[in-house]
């Protein structure tokens, strides 16, 4: 029996203690949450004018209110007490204006404000903890919303009176389906949105699988194509048929039907087996092979490449890597809500610090990845009204299902990450802040994104929660090269999955170049006009005029070398569960 050496034992103790804690508390690292706290709690003890200040503060209010509650008993068009923000949709409906639950929700909305208040500008808390107690005290807010209960909801009261009931009985129907599901871990039936039934239809074949991706090569639909080919690198925390759903708004179909060659790199979905697979595999294995592949199709031509989300981080990556090894094979580089500079990454941040990812890195070494229910938790919390309480209300009280729809059916059909990538990853972007400082190390040689010269197209999203748009927007500052730089509406991934026709699309659309000044943010947006539509067609046509003519289309694979048609798309990589 081979024992470990005491220090390596000791070691392995903690991290399976912080690996059974971290079951109990979603991935959350108890000693982080409790820093915060401590900070704030500290900070704000020793801060007797800021106490003050909130004390006046709740009462002055409170003694307002009670005045406005007793005129709102018989004034129904009396002036809110406090308003709402813009995108406060929880009270909208008008029997919130009605009393007693026009008293109910201003009250929940002037406390809401005070804890605001309360957890903000507090001198000498750090900006991280700060940031992490607002955000927590917003959760608690949000759960104890009078929305999310029956007796203190008009609108469900309604439903309740109007329908007998049934809404209830319906919402418990769902309940304990919802409940069944998540114990037993069913499968979807054969009923709902399938892939390569439904989605992920656009007719190609895989040519290339290594352990790592597969490549596919999308069908030809005209007589000539675009001489060089588009490669499209998608994130690999999803599949990559967000940008292939129905036909009406897949975007390589829409490409496809236009005379492009697309080829789509589908990520294997890692196991415990995939463990020790790094940063430096996903850039050999994934990209650099897909690239590879293109090449032997067809040889000296360029490649437009695209990425999205985490793959357009890694692909920026690579295309560094590329022009600082005179590697000349990228025409373009597209870039799709994807963050080349990390330090105002958005809520995402909250949960990256020494201690969060010391904790998280003990859980994925106990599986050997990162799992998708953690993941889908982590993103839930960041939208928790949307993804999690107005759903919960909408199902379980009102007794509405909303049936499943082909972004829904992607957004649930995520992917794991392997240990030692997603370590790599959160370390050396997120909290170092390596690629964008120039510590980047591929093949231990640093790399920097300033050798880049090809012209980028880079794509944000006004709402986007994962890489809010001015951190997306970085890039203008760092790359030395023309950049055409769109801002759409929708979020991070309604805004990308916004095909021509589509209804209230609109954005903002300028061009960069190397020698130009540097134009911040909030100049870029009060300067460029909004434009109705799609900004698939403006990319179309960029692509267009950085591309050299018509060929006749290439054909599927390269037998001679090995690429021969495996299976036809989608593949099998993106049906492993």
């Amino acid at each position: 029996m081979t024992r470990l050496p005491m220090p390596e034992l000791k070691t392995t103790v903690d991290r399976m203690i912080h690996a059974i804690e971290g079951r109990m508390t979603k991935g959350l690292s108890p000693a982080s949450q409790i820093l915060a706290f401590t900070d704030w709690l500290i900070h704000m003890a020793h801060s007797p004018g800021k106490i003050s200040e909130m004390a006046e503060n709740i009462l002055r209010k409170n003694s307002a209110f009670l005045i406005w509650s007793m005129r709102a008993a018989w004034d129904p068009d009396l002036e809110p007490f406090i308003r709402p923000l813009k995108d406060d949709r929880r009270f909208r409906d008008p029997l919130w204006s009605q009393f007693p639950y026009n008293v109910i929700s201003q009250s929940f909305l002037m406390h809401e404000q005070w804890w605001n208040y309360a957890t903000t500008n507090i001198p000498g808390v750090s900006s991280h903890h700060e940031n992490m107690v607002h955000f927590a005290a917003r959760q608690w807010l949000d759960m104890a919303s009078p929305t999310n209960f029956a007796h203190t909801n008009p609108v469900v009261l309604d439903k309740t009176l109007k329908s007998g009931g049934m809404n209830l009985y319906q919402g418990m129907q769902k309940l304990l389906e919802d409940i069944q599901h998540t114990l037993l871990e069913q499968p979807q039936s054969e009923a709902d949105i399938q892939v390569g039934r439904d989605i992920a239809v656009t007719p190609g074949q895989v040519i290339y699988r290594n352990r790592l991706i597969e490549l596919i090569q999308y069908s030809p639909s005209t007589e000539t194509v675009a001489a060089e080919p588009i490669l499209i690198v998608p994130a690999w925390i999803m599949k990559y048929y967000i940008l292939d759903l129905s036909p009406h708004n897949s975007m390589v179909k829409f490409l496809v039907e236009r005379g492009h060659t697309v080829y789509m790199i589908s990520w294997h979905n890692p196991g415990v087996d995939d463990r020790d697979l790094d940063m430096q595999d996903y850039i050999d294995l994934g990209v650099m092979a897909a690239l590879d592949s293109i090449s032997q199709i067809q040889p000296q031509v360029g490649i437009h490449a695209v990425g999205y989300c985490l793959g357009g981080t890694l692909l920026s990556i690579c295309a560094a890597a590329m022009a600082r090894d005179n590697d000349s094979r990228l025409q373009s580089l597209t870039l799709f809500t994807a963050q080349t500079d990390f330090t105002e990454a958005g809520e995402l941040m909250l949960f990256i610090d020494e201690s969060q990812l010391s904790y998280m890195e003990d859980i994925m070494w106990d599986k050997g990845y990162l799992d998708t229910k953690q993941m889908a938790g982590a993103f839930m919390l960041l939208r928790s009204y949307d993804l999690l309480w107005s759903r919960m209300v909408n199902e379980y009280l009102l007794g509405e299902v909303a049936p499943m729809n082909d972004l829904m059916t992607w957004n649930a059909d995520a992917t794991r990450m392997p240990y030692k990538m997603h370590s790599q990853y959160l370390r050396q972007l997120f909290l170092n802040n390596d690629l964008a400082s120039g510590r980047y190390l591929v093949k231990d040689r640093p790399i920097s994104l300033r050798d880049i010269r090809v012209p980028v197209f880079a794509v944000a999203t006004q709402t986007d929660h994962v890489a809010p748009w001015r951190s997306v927007y970085k890039l203008n500052d760092l790359f030395n090269t023309e950049i055409t730089f769109v801002l759409t509406s929708g979020g991070h991934n309604a805004g990308i999955v916004s095909e021509p026709g589509h209804p209230r699309r609109h954005y903002q659309i300028g061009v960069q170049r190397a020698e130009d000044k540097y134009i911040p943010p909030s100049e870029w947006i009060q300067n460029h006009p909004s434009h109705q539509g799609s900004w698939w067609e403006p990319w179309r046509e960029w692509i267009s005029r950085h591309s050299s003519g018509q060929v006749a289309p290439p054909s599927a694979g390269n037998p001679e070398s090995g690429l021969a048609p495996l299976t036809p798309a989608p593949g099998l990589y993106v049906l492993e569960k």
